[in-house]
């Protein structure tokens, strides 16, 4: 562990002058799921999990600092020991997930509607750009370029912006206590249920259906989460971190397939999608996954009838964009927030998008 930024922005810098396109990575867990298969001439790999090691904590101002090759999971050991956390709940992926990298796909586990996301929590990233230069956003000394919140636009930008050698992020403190509810009801039922809970004043901090069940998690004092379970009923759900623990890593056994895995995001009311076989909603319902080949045409029809987006999440064919179309105004801004930050497009060239 150590710090590795002057290694890294040498590499770039040789990179720039030969305009060798960059894969870029950390700990490696996410390389086959997200983006699409970078297939390009002459391409490198930039290996940024050495620069790693958290720089600052301050457990009082809810403030952490580390390099982006820092595990995720020897940041939530610190935070533990402090009595905090990544309130976004980010996948560890068997403890090779960087802090880095979770940024870049902007991860965020089963407490996200209520948390907030890693783009939420994020203060301040350090950035190498497509000119070799190491440049502080986000409470820094450096002004955002063009007035872009650059911190936050790196997150779910797969890398394509730059190359992140450092996050700067709020924590918060661990729960008090915590209880799981069950109830056994399809789908649509589900989704009502949890449409009706999520608007009280209640320590619901996830809710998910999979496989004719519904789970409630309550966090927050005991004596809150004891009387809301009292008014909402259902079984207690016993050993249910390990439930949520599976959900987080997409470890449950509904993950537990070679097939394609198709994530949709959208409002939460919105109608549990038929005819495409089984199916997981989380985030109270704004997030749901879809298993096995399904034709691209019919989900993206499927999830723009209520206003959302789905992309091929892992598996299936990935030379072709896996994420949702962008309009010609949407397509635009892309390209020239690229261009401002990579102008010869050697940071992970189509990750994202084919024509990136």
């Amino acid at each position: 562990m150590s710090d590795c930024s002057a290694q890294i922005t040498d590499a770039v810098a040789q990179a720039v002058s030969k305009k060798t396109p960059l894969v870029i990575n950390g700990g490696g867990s996410k390389a086959h799921m997200l983006g699409r298969t970078i297939d390009c001439d002459n391409l490198q790999t930039l290996e940024v999990g050495q620069h790693s090691a958290i720089v600052e904590y301050h457990p009082a101002e809810l403030v952490l600092t580390a390099r982006a090759g820092t595990p995720l999971a020897e940041i939530n050991a610190t935070l533990s020991s402090e009595g905090q956390m990544l309130s976004f709940e980010p996948p560890t992926f068997g403890g090779r997930a960087t802090l880095g990298g979770t940024l870049a796909c902007n991860m965020s586990g089963p407490s996200r509607p209520w948390s907030g996301s890693i783009r939420d929590m994020v203060l301040g990233v350090q950035l190498i750009n497509g000119k070799a230069e190491l440049l502080n956003f986000g409470g820094q000394v450096i002004k955002n370029v063009a007035g872009y919140d650059v911190s936050r636009l790196q997150a779910g930008a797969l890398g394509t912006l730059g190359v992140i050698t450092q996050v700067s992020l709020k924590v918060m403190p661990l729960a008090e206590h915590s209880s799981t509810l069950v109830y056994e009801v399809n789908a649509q039922q589900a989704l009502q249920i949890m449409n009706e809970r999520r608007g009280a004043s209640k320590p619901l901090n996830a809710a998910c259906w999979v496989q004719g069940n519904l789970y409630l998690r309550l966090s927050g004092t005991e004596r809150a989460v004891s009387q809301t379970a009292k008014t909402w009923g259902g079984q207690v759900m016993p050993n249910a971190t390990e439930f949520w623990q599976q959900l987080r890593e997409l470890e449950h056994p509904f993950f537990s397939t070679e097939d394609a895995l198709w994530r949709f995001s959208q409002g939460p009311t919105a109608a549990v999608q038929i005819g495409f076989g089984d199916i997981l909603l989380d985030w109270g319902g704004a997030q749901r996954w879809i298993k096995g080949e399904q034709q691209r045409d019919d989900l993206v029809k499927s999830a723009e009838v209520t206003g959302g987006h789905v992309s091929l999440y892992r598996g299936g064919d990935r030379s072709g964009d896996v994420n949702h179309p962008v309009n010609s105004a949407q397509k635009t801004l892309h390209q020239r927030l690229k261009h401002a930050f990579d102008p010869l497009g050697i940071f992970n060239p189509g990750r994202l998008y084919s024509w990136m």
